[in-house]
């Protein structure tokens, strides 16, 4: 299984990760945990690149397919054909997020480089954690220095608010809506529910 988390900075999903591959492991399976921008030598200079460097819109957007497609190639796919189940933070729905909804770049220019990198993969699942903007930035006014995206104005993050519910919406099937303001308790038994329905019909 190729599984995804999503979301506006702050919204919560990092919390979970650790949490979500001990569910996995707790049931026999291998686990690959990794992170867009970023996963391999190449991702991760990249990462530091896009996060503190500042950039044209479409420059960004190319570093992030660039480092996507290594991404893809070095881990993403071995670790599936190795049985694995790979758990991303971020992946292809966090460009059409971040880069179209939030920088305003035409989503058919994304939608080119999502077929040309990955025409023929996409994630199993993929929980989206939703959060109003203004309590996501009060949770992250507490935590680290931020990044170039963190640092965006609430109207920025409101964008990408906006656009990960489209993708929602549009792949329905695909994306499930965590509501992020819910106790982690709350969060984690959403996350259990949905896992081992998707779990029965993988079987």
């Amino acid at each position: 299984m190729f599984i995804t988390l999503e979301g506006v900075d702050g919204a919560g999903k990092s919390s979970h990760l650790n949490w979500l591959e001990t569910w996995f492991t707790s049931r026999g399976r291998q686990v690959r945990m990794t992170r867009e921008p970023g996963g391999t030598a190449i991702g991760e200079q990249l990462r530091e690149m896009v996060l503190h460097q500042p950039m044209h819109a479409e420059t960004e957007a190319l570093i992030m397919f660039a480092a996507r497609r290594e991404h893809i190639e070095q881990v993403i796919r071995p670790a599936l054909a190795a049985g694995e189940v790979v758990i991303s933070d971020r992946f292809t729905d966090a460009s059409f997020a971040y880069q179209s909804g939030g920088r305003g770049l035409p989503e058919a220019r994304l939608a080119v480089l999502e077929d040309w990198v990955h025409a023929d993969l996409q994630p199993d699942l993929t929980f989206l954690f939703d959060l109003a903007p203004e309590i996501a930035a009060q949770r992250l006014s507490s935590a680290r220095a931020p990044d170039r995206f963190e640092r965006e104005q609430t109207d920025f993050h409101a964008r990408v608010r906006a656009a990960y519910l489209r993708r929602a919406e549009q792949f329905s099937a695909r994306i499930r809506i965590i509501d992020g303001s819910r106790s982690i308790d709350q969060v984690r038994l959403q996350l259990s529910t949905v896992l081992d329905a998707a779990m029965e019909t993988k079987v």
